[in-house]
This record gives C-alpha cells, structure tokens and sequence, in this order.
C-alpha cells in the first residue's frame, strides 16, 4: 500500500514548526527569516513556538499566523506541500529580492506577476510550460495596502535561482538582462507553482534588498543589516494589514483548477 500525502503532510506539519495542525490559522504569512516571526510576536504578544526545530511559528489571536521556513526552493517546496495538511485559504511570501532594474532601488517594494522557473525544484511539481503566477486578487489587497503607506512598488516578472553564488557569473547576469526580469530570488517560482499544484491561494511581497548587477550592490552583512533596519517593519506591517483585512473581508480569492 502507498503512503497517502494528506497523511505524510499532517505527521510532518507539526513534526517541522513544533506546532499543532489546529494551532495554524487560515491566513499565512511565509518568511525567511526568524527575526520576521518574531518581531510578529512581539507586536501580538503570542509565543514563538518551533525554536528546536527547523520552521518557526507564531500566531496571533485574531488567527493569523507566519512561518520562517527557511532559505532556497527546496524549502519552499516544502511548506507548500507540508500546509496541505491545513488547506490554508490564503499564503503570502514576504521575502527578499535582488533588484536587477535601473528603477529598482533597495527599499523598494515588488509585486510579481509571474516568475521565470528557473529553480529547478518546480519541475517535479509541474510541466516546464506552465508559468508560476501569483493569484492575483490576493495582490490587489496587498498592493492597496502598500498604497496607503505611500511606498514605493514595482511589479514584473522575477527570475528564481537555485544558486546562491551567481553575482560573479558574468554570463549568467547577461542572461538576467537579455530576459528582462526585474528581480531575483530563491523562492518565488517554486511557492507559485507547488501553491497551484496543491489548489493554494499564494502571492508574493518581496523587498529590495541589494542591487547584484552592480559590484558595490552586492549584499554584505553590513549593507542587509541597514535593510533589515530601515525596512523590515513596514514590510511587515504591510502583509499582515493584508492578510488581516482578507480575512475581514471574507472574500473568495481562490483560482480554481479545472
């Protein structure tokens, strides 16, 4: 007899975040970074649960929650699969991107309407035609939101990378310019298209944090420090206002496979 995905997801969920399938909240906040869980736990005063284990996560009273699932395709490959097991109405990736536009400045805000598959990890999930596409009306609420706070935004398309070591590769950043992409990262395409293979609603909010085109924009620990800084708590802010409003709402936000 084969073993049933649902029933992998839900042993593994809990197994990864240290947290309770029933614990999660309908609405999710995706991350790399510890630091994002845990400045939403301060501001909603609710516990950090999952620090001896590879994902952490919080979530707040009003049933919202944010998961730090760690860095690269793999891994997000991973969650999307692992949150099966809750069937969330609604996933937003707060992430960081590399700006590779002359318009793109660090600080800025993007918005994907697609991302270039460049990961690898997607092909498992779907064929090579299908494009990894946010669902868009989940956008439209975050792309109000940055409105309100008069911030700086772009859309276009990102291009995702499984390689973490690529600003030297004179090459590949002439590839980036020939295709046009605005930005590059290590998650986007592969959270678009394992979220279309599970029937999850999923956008992305990325923010600018180095310029890798350019030897001086490359990202050192000083420079994502004064992002960190600087930008990290209206990134933040923004995709809980979101999610939270959403859920408010109540609007249906789901794209159907047929």
């Amino acid at each position: 007899m084969n073993a049933d995905k649902l029933e992998i997801a839900k042993n593994w969920l809990p197994r990864y975040t240290g947290t309770l399938i029933n614990e999660f909240g309908d609405y999710l906040l995706l991350t790399n970074f510890r630091n994002y869980v845990e400045k939403f736990a301060d501001q909603f005063n609710c516990e950090v649960k999952g620090l001896n284990r590879p994902m952490q996560t919080a979530t707040n009273s009003a049933g919202l929650s944010i998961i730090n699932f760690g860095i690269g395709s793999a891994n997000a490959a991973t969650i999307m699969d692992l949150l099966t097991a809750r069937n969330p109405k609604a996933v937003l990736f707060l992430g960081k991107c590399g700006g590779l536009k002359k318009s793109t400045e660090i600080g800025h805000f993007i918005l994907p309407t697609a991302a270039v598959r460049g990961d690898g990890t997607s092909q498992d999930y779907m064929p090579s035609e299908v494009p990894a596409l946010p669902s868009f009306k989940l956008h439209k609420f975050v792309s109000d939101k940055i409105i309100k706070h008069n911030t700086e935004y772009r859309t276009g398309v990102i291009y995702t990378t499984n390689r973490r070591l690529w600003e030297w590769d004179n090459d590949f950043k002439e590839y980036l310019k020939k295709i046009g992409v605005i930005g590059i990262d290590m998650e986007t395409a592969t959270l678009f298209i394992v979220g279309y293979a599970n029937q999850i609603t999923r956008g992305a909010l990325l923010l600018v944090s180095d310029l890798p085109m350019m030897p001086e924009g490359i990202k050192t620990e000083e420079s994502d420090k004064m992002v960190t800084e600087k930008y990290v708590d209206l990134h933040l802010k923004i995709g809980i206002e979101a999610m939270t409003d959403i859920e408010k709402k109540g609007e249906q936000i789901k794209h159907y496979r047929y």
